[in-house]
């Protein structure tokens, strides 16, 4: 009988590839894991071993491949979704729509205009589907408050802000210049540019090396404050830290003439706890327990969007305009001064 799932490559095996890679094989009944390529041999080994495959996988199960050609040569491969480091997105998807498949690439879509918008092109010429992994959008609360602004519920947006801290990281010191912009504040801008309904006009940025002053030489910042002047009018400020003793800290606030929505608090239940020592409540420590459902959502739209023509709701060119911003905020650094967009 012919397999009517969707038929995926994985491409990259790390943290979110692996995550990736298991929904894709195990919590999506309408698509199925083809194959994983991951220059790193052991990397996609763990990954196969937890979801039933091998090197010599039985038929139906899916196998790894150290390059990504061999996989778009197999007609089985339906998309590709793209998980690589940044800065190696570019190729990917250029190399994948070259082939004819459809591509999901995880946050940012590259770390250059010019690459942005050569895989932009590649994927117009191809007539596939491009979406961006702005896993954020596919939240319930975040959703919730884009519903009240398309609406009109909350009337004029005015002002808007969003958080992004992780918990404290061990990985800095491998960590590429610009990492706290491209990688972590790339959310952020997505998520205000999505919330203002509007195009960024004017960024001005603040960073600085605070938690590891050691690693600023080498271009790595890991603190950072960004205010975003958007076309409608709107004003907007976020901020980052790699460094949130207390966990993971993701929130959200849209504030507008009639009203405002406030999103996120890190909590995985709204359990308080009230004692003598005093009051206290849940907080997670990871971005996948505050998110895996989105992961999950983001890719079951992808498959959906691949097997009835309808097109991403997080496209390339969000991918590029949340990559613009970024851009802006790390000139800002260097200048000091406001950027125009």
């Amino acid at each position: 009988m012919m397999d009517e799932r969707l038929g995926v490559a994985l491409v990259g095996a790390g943290l979110m590839g692996a995550y990736h890679g298991e929904t894709l094989a195990r919590r999506l009944p309408d698509a199925r894991l083809v194959a994983v390529v991951d220059p790193v041999e052991a990397a996609a080994r763990r990954l196969l071993d937890r979801i039933g495959g091998s090197g010599r996988p039985a038929a139906g199960a899916p196998r790894w491949e150290r390059e990504l050609a061999p996989a778009l040569a197999d007609p089985a491969v339906e998309a590709v979704v793209v998980a690589t480091p940044g800065w190696l997105h570019a190729d990917a998807i250029v190399a994948a729509a070259e082939a004819g498949k459809a591509v999901f690439c995880e946050k940012p879509i590259t770390y250059t205009l010019e690459d942005a918008d050569r895989a932009l092109a590649a994927v117009e010429r191809a007539g596939v589907p491009l979406q961006i992994g702005f896993q954020r959008r596919f939240d319930p609360g975040f959703r919730r408050a884009r519903a009240a602004v398309a609406d009109g519920t909350l009337g004029q947006v005015q002002l808007l802000r969003s958080i992004t801290r992780d918990p404290e990281r061990t990985d800095m010191a491998g960590m590429p210049p610009g990492t706290i912009f491209r990688d972590t504040l790339i959310h952020d801008f997505d998520m205000l540019r999505w919330l203002a309904d509007s195009e960024a006009v004017e960024v001005f940025a603040l960073a600085d090396a605070l938690i590891a002053p050691q690693l600023k030489p080498q271009g790595l910042l890991d603190t950072a404050v960004v205010t975003v002047r958007f076309a409608n009018g709107a004003l907007a400020t976020a901020d980052a830290s790699f460094s949130a003793a207390y966990g993971y800290d993701v929130r959200a606030e849209v504030f507008g003439s009639d009203g405002m929505m406030t999103v996120g608090n890190g909590a995985p239940d709204t359990a308080w706890h009230f004692s003598r020592g005093g009051v206290t409540r849940p907080q997670v420590n990871w971005f996948l327990d505050l998110f895996g459902h989105a992961y999950v959502a983001e890719l079951a739209h992808f498959v959906e969007c691949v097997r009835t023509g309808q097109p991403p709701a997080v496209t390339g060119q969000d991918g590029r305009a949340a990559l613009v911003m970024a851009l802006a905020a790390l000139a800002s650094v260097e200048t000091g001064r406001p950027v125009r967009v």
